[in-house]
């Protein structure tokens, strides 16, 4: 409590000892106050720690691009170096370029008919040239109503009355056709347009007024059609001499579940579960029957399996750039030089036909890696013990040092075979439009529709990986003839 100038001017009038007594109560006040040494290391790391948290965006951790704010920030270095290249398409490009079609579907003749020097008839005038000009358009879209009869006949032979068969996809007396449904999952699981948005859509292009429990109808019955196909690239998957695994944030029922991914260049599934470790992967069920190399982000439930494993460096790279930015650690730096280098060392081995590294190369590498890591740990050492249970927390800079050096096979597993890839960029474009998706609709309501859209948007993305035409396979799923994709890998 501060005292009044009244107050202080009462204790000066009382004599030197008030005074005295005054200021010796202000000195214990002021000592009680001061923090420990421990608490003043202790609160500096909490300030460091916060501040390198909020230094923290896209380029140097973790965080995607989205969460970077529309606040003005310096432009994150691109891992790509410039080609000095023009911009634009390359000699030897194939194009796109618009031409003329040698059969048009409609052809229009505009001749003159008077001439325009002497007003005279030209309907019998000779052609002598003709110049060609075509417009590339499309027709107003409309529904195409097909009616089905099946007439019955009665036998002259015995009287015995037959009556014809419908087809097995017409099931009812008035239905939307194979043609509608394609189109109506495609942007539903495709685009990723919601449900009143693709009834906007459907109504306004072709006038046809599609109810959200038509569409609910149609993606149930393509999540059914899918099962045995799903089953089969699951199959695959576990079969892959390499195959990628991430898993994001997914909201279903207001709750918080994990999407999990399973990739490669050819295969994508997708499962949801409500954890995001070891029992999710194991109920899951591919990671226990892996046999190959499991690609991923270094998330430590992967590493229960026996299976190969490679790290994202991607991530490395995001890490180390956040070291050496915030905390001013040379090796962080270097390290990242390395990779990179390793990295341009390895495309230029693959444009000339090599199948791997020189060795001694390769040794080299390593050589330079296992130094940078000693650095590293000379510029980071142990936490000193204190009295709380459990272990120490070892900070940024040691977790992400001890996982170099206990997974450098993991690592630089790209660096000893040219087919495993420097990152772990497939799954997490296997997973960005999944959260774009969120963005758009939020999350599921239930359960069986989150299985759903997961089950036909790994059709799709597989589909699309191959280079298979998506609205013609659609069509055929809802003939009840799914096109199965190349299951190799």
């Amino acid at each position: 409590m501060l005292l009044t100038l009244d107050e202080i001017l009462a204790l000066y009038a009382q004599g030197p000892e008030a005074i005295v007594d005054l200021v010796q109560t202000l000195q214990q006040q002021l000592e009680a106050l001061r923090p420990l040494p421990q608490q003043m290391q202790q609160l500096a790391q909490r300030v460091k720690l916060l501040e390198d948290r909020q230094g923290k965006d896209s380029h140097n951790s973790s965080k995607p691009p989205s969460s970077d704010g529309l606040a003005q920030k310096p432009k994150p270095h691109s891992l790509r170096k410039k080609s000095g290249r023009p911009s634009g398409g390359q000699p030897g490009h194939p194009g796109h370029t618009l031409e003329l079609a040698e059969k048009p579907d409609e052809t229009l003749v505009h001749r003159p008919d008077t001439c325009q020097g002497c007003g005279a008839s030209l309907s019998e005038a000779l052609v002598l040239d003709t110049e060609r000009r075509q417009v590339f358009d499309l027709p107003p879209p409309a529904l195409v109503v097909t009616e089905h009869q099946v007439p019955t006949c009665s036998c002259p032979a015995c009287g015995q009355l037959n009556r014809g068969a419908f087809p097995a996809h017409v099931t009812a007396p008035v239905q939307y056709g194979e043609g509608v449904k394609a189109r109506v999952t495609y942007l539903m699981h495709f685009q990723l347009l919601p449900y009143e948005r693709v009834a906007t859509l459907m109504a306004d292009l072709f006038g046809a007024p599609l109810c959200e429990g038509t569409l609910q109808k149609t993606t149930q019955q393509a999540y059914a059609g899918l099962a045995e196909v799903e089953a089969k690239i699951k199959q695959a998957l576990t079969k892959a001499k390499s195959a990628h695994f991430d898993e994001t944030g997914q909201r279903i029922g207001a709750r918080l579940n994990w999407l999990h991914v399973t990739s490669t260049p050819t295969l994508t599934y997708y499962e949801s579960h409500p954890k995001r470790g070891k029992a999710a992967l194991t109920a899951i069920g591919i990671l226990p029957k892996f046999a190959g190399r499991a690609i991923h982000d270094g998330w430590s439930a992967y590493a229960g399996y026996g299976c190969d494993h490679a790290l994202c460096n991607a991530h490395h790279l995001r890490e180390l750039t956040a070291l050496f930015e915030q905390q001013q650690q040379p090796w962080a730096k270097q390290m990242k030089e390395l990779l990179l280098e390793i990295k341009q060392a390895l495309e230029k081995a693959a444009e000339c036909g090599q199948p791997r590294l020189p060795v001694l190369l390769e040794c080299r590498f390593e050589g330079r890696y296992r130094s940078l890591l000693k650095a590293g740990f000379a510029a980071n050492p142990p936490p000193a013990p204190s009295r709380k249970r459990g272990r120490e927390a070892q900070g940024e800079a040691r977790n992400l040092l001890l996982r170099l050096q206990n997974g450098q096979e993991a690592v630089l597993a790209f660096m000893y075979d040219l087919s495993i890839p420097f990152d772990n960029n497939q799954a997490e474009r296997d997973l960005r439009m999944m959260k774009v998706k969120q963005k758009i609709s939020g999350g599921f309501r239930s359960q069986e529709g989150a299985d759903a859209f997961n089950r036909i948007r790994g059709y799709i993305s597989t589909l699309r990986k191959q280079g298979h035409n998506l609205l013609s396979a659609l069509r055929n799923l809802f003939l009840g003839q799914p096109l199965m994709p190349d299951l190799t890998s």
